[in-house]
């Protein structure tokens, strides 16, 4: 997509366990990630986000609140994880362990 002076065409992503929400947007070139996230309404669709909790990030880099999109930018909201991963593979492992015995 090509970007004209005034619109940047950017994406709002954020996976639920069950269900992924990608929603396309056409924002001016000064929109923070903040008031895209906003104009998404994909806060009145997933009320479980919480912008003061949830990490946020662009193509898997995380970035402020405050920074300023990009054309073809994707924001990505992350859910907290439920397990330390460390620990979860370590419990893979003994449970595999434990089933070859």
């Amino acid at each position: 997509m090509v970007a004209n002076s005034t619109n940047l065409h950017i994406e709002v992503a954020y996976a639920q366990a069950r269900q992924v929400h990608v929603i396309p947007l056409s924002v001016t070139a000064d929109t923070s990630i903040r008031l895209a996230i906003q104009h998404s309404g994909i806060l009145e669709r997933c009320p479980e986000i919480d912008l003061a909790v949830n990490k946020i990030g662009v193509f898997s880099k995380l970035r402020d609140l405050d920074s300023v999109v990009r054309d073809g930018d994707r924001i990505e909201i992350y859910r907290p994880l439920i397990a330390d991963p460390k620990d979860a593979r370590r419990a893979r492992a003994a449970r595999q362990k434990n089933a070859k015995t």
